[in-house]
């Protein structure tokens, strides 16, 4: 593997949710360890599996993984380091700066971006302080501090003092808070993550167009902040081996390699590694220790005389049944990149649509392929795209223009650098969101990409919109309404949670589930998209990982939704009207 080869010190795996970062991550630790090496193995991912993987509870310290000599981990709470982070900023003034001042900064600090950067502050100790990593020769991050969170961490300015002075109103100033403290390590962690003799970035994608899109885009952000040096391991790779003879392993086969033929430009001189799909879970030691093998294995079929569970696998349409009852409303598919977002908002567009109801489709996607997924007309049907770039422009404009006016020179460049920073962007797209959001006290709004728990936590916690609304009609005696007042509101408001039958997408699934609750917003369904066990098959390969889909179908079915429905993994993409209405159409089956 050359993502292995002469490995530096510190290792960061990144990659969407359902690529494989924790199982890969995990899997080069033990091959570090069988070569002698004494290595740490870090999870920064609020839903780590790392013990689960083990078998072992982990936890907030480092922990030795009894059944691999050399091999210790540990999993970084990002609660508990959010509680801790805001402690130590908020602690000293309290008692000097007045009660309000105290509690516009714990606002400031409640909300997801703190969590974050209080994620990030906790492993730059392990990167900078040679104490605490003197025992390892390695240590491998599952998931790596992403190109939003450097980024903030980058922004000059005294944050502060513009907070003291009851100027801090915008996305990211409570967060970054009290940084200056720390500024100093932090720098020497984004250089030492700069450096390939010190450390080494590997983006983990899929054979997909969606997904190596993203690492594109991801490649192009961190080597923009300075982080150049990086590989590429696209994971579960379908074997050619067991294209032949399964009408849809074929076309899985065929449209990867199509794929990988047209890999994005900025990714063709990154040196890239492919790992086979494997047939099993990639839970213990002895899957962990094949998943880097290069060689090949003869895949048996499961016994097919043994009864598989039956499960009532509900279909997209039933979901739209449901839906379609109340005339009109907002329809929001939240979840994971790659999990499918893009199409079963189209589906479930075309399928409104189709029974004669008015939709609106809209999407934030900066791929914006939502047209060639519908790749047609239809009537009752309307389609937009929210430009990102183009809204967080104006809403910068609209912010210096409101607060900036009555700023003093240092003041307004203070705010300025704020506004420069990701999560601007994030309240400027959903901004736009809630002009759209109006539209659905009289169609159906169907949004993809939708804002994540992220986004939604930052909201709720700063207040900054919620707030300006306030303000503005508060004083007037008027009923309002903000758009988070009619997220949290069931009647108006439908929010489809959509994974994959994998263990990490359904984990991280449930925690945006969690994120959401956090802000109010109860999930209406669960949506299990590409599902081998709802297709038929002959391959062994597919029938194997069927049978492993199982499991994990089960616990969305019996502890993670109050409603679900399952979507089968189709031999042709689901591009273009006709194919989207079979899909959303397709019969449950009973397996």
């Amino acid at each position: 593997m050359k993502f292995l080869d002469q490995a530096p010190r510190f290792l960061f795996f990144t990659g969407k949710g359902g690529v494989g970062k924790t199982s890969i991550a995990c899997a080069t630790a033990i091959q570090m360890t069988e070569a002698g090496k004494r290595v740490l193995l870090v999870s920064t991912d609020p839903a780590s599996n790392v013990g689960q993987v083990f078998g072992i509870a982990i936890g907030n310290q480092i922990t030795r993984v009894a059944e691999v000599p050399r091999l210790s981990a540990l999993e970084i709470d990002p609660q508990a380091a959010a509680q801790a982070y805001r402690d130590r900023i908020v602690g000293p003034v309290r008692g000097i700066l007045p009660d309000s001042v105290v509690k516009g900064i714990e606002e400031q600090l409640s909300g997801a971006c703190t969590t974050e950067i209080a994620a990030f502050d906790e492993f730059t100790a392990l990167l900078v302080d040679s104490t605490l990593t003197q025992d390892f020769d390695h240590i491998v991050f599952d998931t790596a501090p992403t190109g939003h969170t450097i980024r903030m961490l980058q922004l000059p300015g005294a944050w502060s003092g513009f907070l003291e002075d009851g100027k801090g109103d915008a996305s990211c100033l409570g967060p970054l808070a009290g940084l200056e403290k720390q500024r100093a390590q932090y720098k020497a962690a984004v250089d030492a993550l700069a450096d390939p003799q010190k450390a080494r970035l590997v983006l983990v994608a899929r054979a997909q167009a969606a997904t190596l899109t993203e690492a594109a885009r991801t490649h192009g952000e961190l080597a923009g902040i300075g982080l150049s040096k990086q590989y590429l391991v696209i994971n579960g790779v379908f074997p050619a081996s067991e294209a032949a003879g399964d009408p849809l392993a074929q076309a899985i086969y065929q449209r990867e390699q199509a794929a990988l033929a047209n890999l994005p430009e900025v990714l063709r001189n990154v040196p890239t590694d492919h790992i086979e799909l494997k047939p099993f879970n990639l839970f213990g030691l002895a899957a962990l220790k094949q998943l880097l093998n290069t060689q090949s294995n003869t895949i048996e079929a499961p016994d097919s005389s043994a009864d598989a569970p039956k499960i009532n696998a509900p279909s997209l349409s039933s979901l739209v049944d449901d839906i379609a009852f109340e005339g009109h409303g907002l329809v929001m598919l939240m979840g994971k990149g790659g999990v499918g977002k893009t199409t079963l908002a189209a589906a479930v567009a075309v399928e409104l649509a189709t029974r004669g109801h008015e939709v609106h489709l809209t999407t934030s996607d900066p791929a914006a392929h939502l047209m060639e997924t519908l790749h047609g007309t239809l009537e009752h049907l309307t389609v937009s795209r929210i430009d990102p770039h183009e809204v967080t422009e104006a809403y910068r404009a609209q912010v210096l223009a409101s607060k900036g006016a009555k700023l003093d020179a240092a003041g307004r460049a203070v705010l300025e650098e704020d506004l420069r920073s990701p999560c601007t962007e994030e309240i400027a797209v959903f901004q736009a969101f809630s002009r759209v959001i109006r539209e659905a006290g009289k169609k159906f709004v169907v949004m993809d990409t939708a804002p994540t728990g992220h986004t939604l936590l930052l909201l709720d916690a700063t207040g900054a919109y919620h707030r300006d609304i306030v303000r503005q009609m508060g004083s007037t005696g008027r009923h309002f309404t903000t758009p988070m007042m009619q997220l949290q509101d069931p009647k108006q408001t439908k929010v489809l949670i959509v994974t994959l039958a994998e263990t990490t997408p359904v984990l991280e699934a449930a925690n945006l589930q969690a994120d959401l609750r956090r802000a109010g917003i109860e999930p209406w369904a669960w949506v299990i998209n590409n599902s081998v066990a709802a297709a038929k098959v002959s391959s062994p390969l597919l029938m194997q990982r069927a049978q492993n889909e199982l499991r994990e179908i089960e616990a969305v079915a019996t502890r993670h939704a109050t409603r679900y429905a399952l979507v089968p993994l189709l031999r042709n993409e689901p591009v273009g009207v006709t194919r989207l209405k079979q899909l959303a159409a397709n019969l449950a089956r009973f397996f």
